[in-house]
């Protein structure tokens, strides 16, 4: 790695990158796959990018995460063959997806520290996901089946009456499964960014979480990470 004014050049040979690619200060990493992995089942709607022929491309797609897929798990997604993008997947080595977990602005009038000194300024506290890997274009009809079936059944199981794909009329089905492709990313590269607060003194940590919670169930769950990040829980 080489720097430039402002510019970083990764330097290296096929898939060699020194360092990480997401600005991780020690006290925001996240290393646990399993804590990564949760947040992708909580928070499916990932952004998936590619740098292919075409250029930087970006959409975002609901994923099934396969945790024994592969040694740091699989994403499968499927795409309409109208989307160009699954044309980028064929011609790129690698791709890669963001998952956004919790997320909200953290206003400076929470904190002891303006009290105090003033000298305080707003953020924003987040959690996200980012994996690389290399992807697959899956056009098997077992596959593809499997994947509409279990990506509806991941969100309509939680329903009293869960809608299924054989509710829909068979021959419906096989024509829009026609119209999508498949893919698998195995997971080469995994990193997880928890910014709760963490860098902020104890006292201001207590104001943020006071400050979400007084927000009710929205701020809920932001408020439990912050405290559980910070080592404010009893």
């Amino acid at each position: 790695m080489r720097l430039d004014g402002n510019l970083i050049y990764l330097t290296g040979t096929g898939n060699e990158i020194e360092g990480h690619a997401m600005y991780q200060p020690s006290a925001f990493r996240e290393d646990r796959i399993e804590v990564q992995h949760a947040l992708i089942r909580a928070h499916p709607l990932g952004l998936l990018i590619t740098a292919g022929p075409a250029g930087l491309l970006a959409n975002p797609f609901p994923f099934l995460l396969d945790p024994e897929g592969s040694e740091k798990g699989t994403l499968r997604l499927h795409i309409a063959r109208a989307n160009p993008q699954w044309r980028e997947l064929e011609a790129v080595e690698e791709c890669l997806v963001v998952f956004q977990g919790p997320q909200d602005y953290v206003t400076p009038s929470w904190y002891a520290t303006k009290r105090e000194t003033g000298k305080v300024v707003p953020t924003w506290n987040y959690a996200t996901v980012h994996a690389w890997g290399r992807p697959r274009i899956m056009n098997d009809e077992v596959w593809l089946r499997r994947q509409i079936e279990d990506l509806t059944r991941s969100r309509e199981s939680r329903r009293a009456e869960p809608w299924q794909v054989d509710d829909a009329p068979a021959d419906f089905v096989t024509a829009q499964m026609r119209a999508i492709v498949g893919v698998e990313i195995v997971i080469s590269r995994i990193e997880g960014k928890w910014k709760m607060s963490q860098n902020r003194p104890e006292a201001d940590r207590s104001g943020v979480v006071a400050g979400f919670r007084e927000a009710g169930e929205a701020g809920e769950e932001i408020a439990g990470l912050i405290a559980e990040r910070g080592g404010l829980l009893k």
